[in-house]
């Protein structure tokens, strides 16, 4: 990662220089380790090292045999003890990273969810604004009811003066 633009430079001088490592490197290397421990593959291939590891040491070479039957394995117990050890932790760390990331998407689609609704609200004021301004609004029949009214009393009123001019004469 670059250095920070906002922060004056350390100017303590090391002679031996410390390494830089990413923030967040050992929660992903967790993560990655933990959800290893939860694949078909891991349990095959841990069920194929206790598988060997006891059949070497029931069947193999006597004086090959570093793990005794007769003391009930215990090395291998020691060995699947350490390796539970690990994974728990490392198990409930990649389950804190998930909550967190969990609880920005919640956080996110909350306020998503908000916009949404103000969005919604808007629209269906402007709906009922533009409803009541359309009643106020000519609509093409009511205009050709009103242009028939003109041309009839246009026509009547052109009609009249032929009345009168006979009336006249």
């Amino acid at each position: 990662m670059a250095d920070r633009l906002d922060q004056p430079r350390s100017t303590r001088r090391t002679i031996i220089p410390r390494p830089r490592r990413e923030e967040d490197a050992a929660g992903r290397l967790s993560e990655s380790i933990a959800r290893f421990l939860g694949t078909p593959t891991f349990i095959i291939w841990l069920t194929i090292f206790c598988v060997a590891w006891i059949a070497w040491n029931s069947w193999g070479p006597e004086g090959l045999r570093f793990d005794k039957a007769s003391q009930g394995f215990t090395a291998l117990t020691l060995m699947l003890s350490l390796q539970a050890s690990y994974a728990a932790p490392l198990i409930l760390l990649a389950q804190n990273r998930q909550t967190d990331r969990d609880r920005v998407q919640y956080e996110q689609d909350r306020q998503r969810a908000e916009r949404n609704l103000a969005d919604t609200e808007f629209l269906a004021r402007e709906m009922a604004s533009l409803r009541i301004a359309l009643s106020e609004v000519a609509t093409r029949d009511f205009v050709r009811s009103e242009l028939r009214n003109l041309m009839e009393e246009m026509r009547e009123d052109r009609d009249e003066p032929d009345d009168e001019a006979e009336r006249d004469s």
